[in-house]
């Protein structure tokens, strides 16, 4: 099951994420025992009944099930233990992953947590952040429940959880959040996690965003870039080419965090999720944790030129 294939991860990835989470791990456990006796061990360390799935079984079994989503009765099967076995150890590896916040390119061993702390990273390196939304198929509430209808996406036309996602100029995630159901917009999503509060903090971090997020643009002129307005019918032909190109060149500056949000979409919860809603939060961050992880080990991309070329000379 360490195969990439199963887990989505190399070798050397999943190896240091077991040394990353062990210690964690050993203080949660520690810690819930403490509570639960009510003062200090009586007995020497490792005494007592033993886990039936070791800690980098545990980790394995939790990062395979995030990548293919696969029933937790069918990996019982594999490791030869019990379903709940493998759903407590799911419980207490996901929120380990979920916390650890997201790589910074070229900065190993530094991680982004909150967004204060990605835009304070993209002010100091100067980044140009490319932000946009996305939306995962969820379960639909039981009929009767308050608040049935807040999932059900005027887009997609189903019930989804909508997500927001950041990321640089060469395609890395920075960031990815928001968790919103379904109904509500793009950019409400974006306001009430508090991202345009940030561009007011840092003034000097510009940002490249899609139409839904025109709003956003209309109050940071100088930061948030959009695509353009398109011209009437009536405006003249050259007006209707320029715009064209120019939403074409804002497009392909753009279209690096779509690749972006392709690297999360590989993750199968990520393309319908069929657990809890209340979990999907957590298997979010914990996804695209691992995802930054990937993407940070990229090398930056060159500026490339959007000007037009002649492809041949034609003659009048």
């Amino acid at each position: 099951m360490s195969h990439p294939a199963f887990c989505g991860l190399d070798r050397a990835h999943l190896g240091g994420l077991i040394e990353e989470l062990a210690g964690p791990w050993t203080a949660r456990c520690e810690s819930a025992l403490r509570e639960r006796r009510g003062g200090e061990r009586k007995r020497g360390v490792g005494a007592g009944p033993g886990h039936k799935l070791v800690f980098a079984d545990r980790v394995l079994v939790t990062v395979v099930y995030l990548r293919q989503q696969l029933p937790q009765a069918a990996l019982a099967e594999l490791y030869g233990v019990t379903r709940p076995t493998v759903t407590r150890a799911i419980h207490e590896v996901r929120p380990l992953l979920a916390g650890r916040g997201f790589a910074v390119p070229d900065r190993p061993g530094i991680r982004l947590r909150t967004l204060a702390d990605v835009f304070a990273y993209a002010e100091a390196e100067g980044v140009e952040l490319r932000i946009d939304g996305t939306e995962t198929q969820v379960r639909r509430p039981r009929a009767g429940r308050p608040g049935r209808k807040a999932f059900v996406s005027g887009k997609k036309k189903q019930n989804t959880a909508k997500t927001t996602t950041i990321g640089d100029g060469s395609g890395r995630l920075l960031w990815s959040g928001a968790d919103r159901p379904g109904r509500m917009h793009d950019q409400t999503a974006m306001r009430t996690e508090g991202i345009a509060e940030q561009l007011r903090l840092h003034p000097q971090v510009k940002a490249k965003v899609d139409e839904g997020y025109r709003g956003l643009a209309n109050d940071f002129p100088q930061q948030v870039q959009a695509p353009p307005r398109k011209p009437n019918d009536e405006a003249p032909l050259g007006e209707r080419y320029a715009w064209r190109e120019a939403r074409r060149r804002q497009s392909s500056a753009r279209i690096c965090v779509k690749h972006t949000i392709s690297e999360e979409k590989k993750w199968r919860p990520l393309q319908r999720y069929l657990g809890r809603r209340e979990y999907y939060a957590e298997t979010h961050a914990a996804i695209a944790g691992l995802v930054s992880d990937h993407t940070a080990r990229r090398t930056s991309r060159p500026c490339t030129s959007t000007e037009l070329v002649l492809a041949r000379r034609t003659t009048c």
